[in-house]
C-alpha cells in the first residue's frame, strides 16, 4: 500500500465512534523518508480543525524543542495513534486505539524510521510497553524489532508543568545524539 491510498482509507474510516465527531482526519505530516518519527496519542482541537498534527500550543512547544537541538521539523514525521480527536481531548479508549493502530503501523512500515519517539505516556504504553512509567522511563532507549524507541514528556503536559522542560531538553539532546550516532 502507498501513502496516498492509506491516507484516503484513513480519511473515510468509520471503525469507531470518533469518525462521527471529527472535523478532519489527522493522518500525519512530515518527511515520508524520515529517520525520526514522533508519535503522540490523539489530535486536539486545533489539529482536528486544521487536519494537521501538533499545530496548537503543544505543537508550538515541540517546535521550540526541535529548534533547540537543530532538528528541522520538515525532516521528521509526526503522527498520532488516533487519527480523530476524542471529545474534550479525553484519553483514547482502548477500542479506539485498536481501531486506529493499523494506520500507524502502516505509516511506520512505509516510512521506516530509525528512531521512534513516543510523545507522552499513552503513546509509550501502547508502543513500548503497557506498564511504561513516563516519569521514571522517559529518555531511556528500547529496541523494538527494527526500531530504536524512546519516550519524552508530551508537550501538552509541559504546558501544565513547566518544571519538566529541562528534562525534555535533556531527552531531546539524547535523541539528537542518537541520530548522529546512527549516521
Amino acid at each position: 500500500m502507498d501513502f496516498e491510498t492509506l491516507e484516503k482509507q484513513c480519511a473515510t474510516c468509520q471503525k469507531c465512534g470518533l469518525a462521527a465527531t471529527r472535523t478532519n482526519c489527522v493522518f500525519g505530516k512530515g518527511d515520508r523518508h524520515a529517520e525520526l518519527m514522533f508519535v503522540g496519542e490523539a489530535p486536539g482541537e486545533q489539529e482536528d480543525l486544521s487536519g494537521m498534527p501538533f499545530v496548537g500550543r503543544a505543537g508550538q512547544l515541540l517546535d521550540k524543542f526541535l529548534d533547540a537541538v537543530e532538528i528541522p521539523r520538515d525532516r521528521v514525521y509526526i503522527a498520532n495513534i488516533l487519527k480523530c480527536r476524542p471529545p474534550q481531548n479525553r484519553d483514547p479508549l482502548p477500542e479506539e486505539e485498536d481501531a486506529c493502530i493499523g494506520y500507524l503501523r502502516e505509516q511506520v512500515r512505509l516510512i521506516r524510521p530509525k528512531v521512534i519517539v513516543c510523545l507522552g505516556r499513552i503513546s509509550a504504553m501502547r508502543l513500548i510497553k503497557p506498564d511504561f512509567r513516563i516519569t521514571k522511563e522517559h529518555g531511556l532507549w528500547f529496541e523494538k524489532g527494527d526500531f530504536l524507541m524512546t519516550a519524552v514528556y508530551h508537550p501538552a503536559y509541559l504546558l501544565r508543568d513547566p518544571r519538566k522542560k529541562e528534562d525534555m531538553l535533556t531527552d531531546m539532546k539524547r535523541i539528537r545524539a542518537k541520530l548522529d550516532e546512527l549516521k
